[in-house]
């Protein structure tokens, strides 16, 4: 039986404690090589052009916007890209989904839903946080498609329907179209809404 060779990952910076967790946790399991952690911001592409890794795990409160997930799938696509946030609703995950994130889930996750995760996104499957049952969200779990993510970030961006299909050369109702499905994916109603989940 031949060895297979360990996934390589990067974790992004995060608190001490989830810091130190997911270091721990990594490093237990022998088919998993951390080849570098803590890594700001800032230093994320150059980081991820250097190592090469099959899988970075990023911090969700360290981004600007989703946008920044899309860049670097652009960027690094043979790199997965796992999301970890503080309490990610169900619409912020289909948008980390949307723009090219693996994974999304919550820091506060059981350390094997974390690797079970790692290890799928590896192979390229997707994850999402398990369902909270408390919360209804109208469309079910559909993800964005990479058109409607495109209008998403120009409408987050403040852009108006007008200046949406002139920047993606399309009708107006067709910009209109696509914000019906992306309130409708998210479970939104209002502009507003869509731009303070940025």
């Amino acid at each position: 039986m031949t060895a297979t060779a360990p996934i390589t990952l990067i974790l992004a910076r995060f608190e001490d404690i989830v810091s130190r967790g997911l270091r721990s946790l990594i490093e237990e399991d022998p088919n998993l090589r951390l080849v570098d952690h803590d890594v700001d911001h800032d230093r994320l592409p150059h980081v991820l052009k250097h190592h090469s890794p099959r899988v970075a795990v990023l911090n969700f409160g360290s981004l600007s916007s989703a946008a920044e997930i899309r860049e670097l799938t652009q960027s690094f696509p043979h790199t997965r890209l796992v999301v970890l946030a503080n309490r990610p609703t169900a619409a912020e995950s289909r948008q980390m989904l949307a723009f090219g994130a693996t994974a999304c889930l919550g820091k506060s996750s059981q350390s094997r839903d974390v690797l079970h995760a790692i290890h799928l996104a590896s192979r390229g499957l997707h994850v999402l946080p398990p369902a909270d049952p408390s919360i209804f969200m109208p469309g079910g779990p559909d993800v964005l498609t990479p058109r409607e993510a495109d209008v998403l970030e120009l409408i987050q961006a403040g852009r108006s329907n007008a200046e949406i299909a002139h920047a993606l050369n399309v009708g107006v109702e067709t910009v209109r179209t696509h914000a019906r499905r992306i309130y409708r994916k998210l479970g939104v109603s209002t502009r507003r809404e869509l731009r303070t989940r940025r």
